[in-house]
């Protein structure tokens, strides 16, 4: 199968040739090496130099940083490396992906809600400008996961839409767009998430669909780029039960749910073979706990070569790992053959991309040109157009718009809160100490005439007592009532604006109270909206509210455009791509 003249290499002889003869001068060492990806814990030049010279990496993927620290960073890898690197970039959402002074352009489940496949192209060919500037080649993106399960903590917004057409679709044109700059794309996460509702990062979260079922979905997502020459896919740590079955009707329990990077019947028997992919398979980090639980890691290394994947994603300790990984060749874990033919893909990829026909230090662009690419003010026109196309009225059974300081003079905002904890805490300390999405909305409704004021929270100001204190106020609390009067006669209009982030839980956690606005028990009372600005899934916690909003993310200009749609100064066009209802009853009425 393997054939470098085809796609997605379309390689020359000449090129072909620079490969064999690569891989015929390397030590084992050096061949062993070349099956990593790096994540780099430094960009210090003396550290870079060091993992180039003891491990022989093949590919790098970096931590976020500012556009000239990356830029210099890879240009002290790509000088230095005796091989030119495969350099990855997370470009899921724009070039922040790939730079953090980088442009975001749009959530993916954001781009779905424009329900226009150009914003996609868009994305990608943003993201592609500013990754190749600083010296990126490779992105881990598109995510081309179908949601079919709003439980799933992993894709609720990295998603384009719970249809495998439109998926497709979009994926499509951002590869098209990404293309363009000389990234290579690596579509994620084979075989397939948005079944299961667990986080891969904690537990197995296994693919449960039927070989039918899959066929007609993933299978046709991936079918389908791979018709169009997608050059990488990274394998997630997800079982796919019943194509092993498929395969091996005696299979065992632990052969039906091993994850697909440590999966022969997954990667070479069905993507390699059934669905004739020819090019690179990088495995997802391996230190998340669906792989790394499988099986010892000093097996698992080897194992995931063995299974079909070309490129191992991530050290854990580097000595140790590549002590194993090498182990694994010397005990025929890792046939000759099998280290051969990685070998060619990842060198084959490295040829497509061209980096054989230059000198190393001519693989960056200059730096002053490569600056000047980065931030673009034309490079964010796309992510202002999309905020005001995906913005989504999900629910509106009370007819409140628009709003007006006229009608609606007194406004309480109200923030329901998530878990306080884990990846989306993380994701918010790393977004800085800007304005948040209820503190715009404040500014901005001001600004138009309405008095406003934020909710605090009894349980917030309890917290801040004393112990024996604290305790006596929160018993108070939970058995605390008040008169309905006491929020009809102060406020005409209460927003609830839910801005939680991505984690193993996205949903609203609601506090020990009764009766008090953190929970929208008064939607009937008066009238209300509820906003949720991350998660597009928070209805099924608010049947009850007669009016939902989707924003799909929490930027300045987003929370502007929604503004200007509930003051009825634009309209709301926003079609929803994955299913806002979450298949219940309760939250349609």
């Amino acid at each position: 199968m393997l054939n470098l003249k085809s796609k997605p290499y379309n390689l020359d002889e000449q090129s072909i040739q620079w490969v064999k003869d690569t891989i015929a001068n390397m030590t084992i060492e050096e061949k062993i090496g070349q099956l990593f990806v790096n994540m780099g814990a430094s960009r210090d030049e003396e550290y870079l130099k060091g993992v180039l010279d003891n491990y022989h990496i093949g590919a790098v993927r970096y931590n976020p940083g500012k556009a000239e620290d990356v830029y210099e960073q890879n240009k002290i890898l790509q000088e230095n490396s005796k091989i030119p690197l495969l350099i990855a970039a997370n470009t899921e959402a724009g070039g922040n992906g790939a730079c953090t002074d980088g442009t975001y352009v749009g959530s993916q489940v954001k781009i779905g809600a424009t329900n226009d496949p150009k914003y996609a192209y868009e994305m990608g060919r943003v993201s592609g400008v500013e990754a190749a500037a600083i010296g990126c080649n490779w992105s881990f993106a598109p995510v081309v996961d179908i949601n079919r399960n709003w439980r799933n903590p992993i894709i609720s917004s990295r998603c384009y839409s719970s249809s495998a057409e439109q998926v497709l679709e979009f994926s499509l044109e951002y590869m098209r767009g990404i293309m363009e700059s000389g990234i290579m794309p690596a579509a994620k996460h084979f075989p397939g998430d948005g079944i299961d509702e667990r986080d891969q990062h904690l537990s197995f979260a296994p693919n449960w669909l039927s070989v039918d079922e899959w066929d007609a979905t993933f299978g046709k997502v991936y079918g389908g780029l791979i018709d169009a020459g997608l050059p990488s896919i990274m394998a997630g740590h997800i079982a796919l039960p019943e194509y092993v079955r498929h395969f091996n009707p005696e299979a065992t329990i632990e052969e039906l749910t091993m994850p697909a990077t440590l999966s022969k019947y997954i990667l070479t028997d069905l993507l390699r073979g059934k669905m004739g992919f020819n090019g690179v398979i990088v495995t997802d980090a391996s230190h998340m706990v669906a792989m790394t639980s499988a099986m010892k890691r000093s097996e698992m290394l080897p194992t995931a070569i063995a299974a079909g994947s070309d490129l191992f994603l991530f050290f854990n300790d580097p000595d140790e790992d590549f002590k194993w990984m090498m182990d694994g060749y010397k005990n025929g874990i890792i046939t000759d053959e099998r280290l051969e033919e990685a070998l060619t893909r990842i060198l084959g990829l490295k040829a497509a991309l061209g980096l054989h026909k230059k000198a190393k230090t001519e693989i960056l662009q200059p730096k002053e040109e490569a600056m000047a690419k980065i931030g673009l003010e034309e490079n964010k026109i796309p992510a202002l157009e999309i905020a005001d196309k995906a913005i989504t009225l999900v629910k509106n059974k009370e007819d409140i718009f628009p709003i007006s300081p006229e009608n609606q003079k007194r406004v309480l905002l109200v923030e329901p809160k998530g878990h306080d904890g884990g990846f989306g805490k993380l994701m918010a300390m790393m977004g800085g100490k800007g304005k948040n999405a209820i503190e715009l909305m404040k500014e901005l409704l001001e600004a138009e005439g309405f008095v406003v004021e934020i909710y605090e929270s009894p349980m917030e100001k309890a917290m801040k007592l004393p112990p024996e204190e604290m305790m006596k106020s929160m018993m108070d609390i939970y058995s605390g009532k008040r008169p309905i009067s006491s929020l009809t006669s102060k406020y005409d209009l209460i927003i609830n604006i839910a801005d939680i982030g991505p984690g193993t839980d996205q949903r609203i956690q609601w506090p020990m109270s009764k009766g008090t606005p953190d929970i929208p028990f008064y939607v009937n009372e008066i009238p209300t909206i509820f906003v949720s600005v991350q998660c597009p899934f928070h209805l099924a916690d608010v049947p009850q509210v007669k009016t939902y909003i989707n924003a799909y993310d929490n930027k300045e200009y987003t929370i502007k455009a929604l503004v200007e749609k509930m003051l009825g100064r634009s309209e709301f066009v926003g079609v929803s791509s994955v299913d806002a209802y979450c298949g219940l009853l309760d939250t349609q009425y």
